[in-house]
């Protein structure tokens, strides 16, 4: 009879540490579009380092639903359409910086796109530029380059050359302790292609099943190794 109860015990901590599907893909409801709590509380500490040298951590984009960034990538898909490219090709220049709705990081609840709100600063913020040279975010991403991974956070689209995907993005901070897991569930979960040609995402029944599977291997896995368990 132990045996017996340990066995179930067993299953259920897996089953509860396992996530589903629609969760992996932005696809259940989460009303209050918070981060796990996990994540938040480690944010929380780390605002609060930052604050001690005179850097206030603002997320400008946390949890992301599946509906939120399919509005995203139906605005930029009609207006490339608008100029005249085709399916591919818009494609391609979507997924430079945005994700495919259902394949996004920021579903997950593990991820922040940061920058300081004490920095003075105009026009759009998450720009590589103005987290280099004499740009306004330097000193949040000199602090980070140092302390996040003490909290958790790892940078995810890496500035290196060999790194495939997404371009470089200096603002995109994952909660490693939580997002590792959430990778491994959605490969292990989820099957791109079927799920994307589900779904009512603009171009998609348009794109190569073998364009799909490239950008599983070039974009969805191409992060930064210390994100991949």
């Amino acid at each position: 009879m132990m045996r017996f109860i340990g066995l179930v015990l067993i299953v259920t901590i897996i089953a509860a540490s396992q996530k589903d599907p629609k969760e992996l893909t932005g696809q259940s409801p989460n009303p209050s579009r918070l981060l796990e709590k996990e994540a938040q509380a480690a944010l929380d500490l780390m605002k609060t380092a930052a604050a001690k040298e005179g850097i206030q951590l603002k997320v400008v984009s946390g949890y992301r639903s599946f509906t939120r960034q399919k509005q995203l990538w139906n605005r930029k898909y009609k207006k490339y359409e608008l100029q005249g490219l085709e399916p591919e090709a818009i494609f391609d220049k979507i997924v430079e910086y945005s994700t495919i709705p259902g394949t996004s990081r920021h579903h997950w609840g593990t991820d922040i796109d940061i920058i300081d709100a004490h920095a003075t600063y105009s026009g759009d913020v998450l720009v590589p530029s103005k987290f280099h040279g004499t740009g306004p975010f330097c000193k949040l991403k000199e602090w980070m380059e140092q302390q996040a991974s003490n909290y958790g956070f790892e940078l995810v689209y890496t500035d290196n050359d060999r790194r495939t995907g997404f371009k470089y993005e200096p603002w995109h901070y994952s909660y490693a302790p939580l997002s590792r897991k959430r990778y491994q569930d959605y490969l292990k979960n989820i099957d791109l292609v079927s799920f994307l040609r589900a779904e009512a995402i603009m171009g998609m029944d348009q794109i190569s099943e073998e364009r799909l599977h490239r950008y599983l291997e070039e974009h969805i896995k191409g992060i930064n190794p210390q994100l991949k368990g």
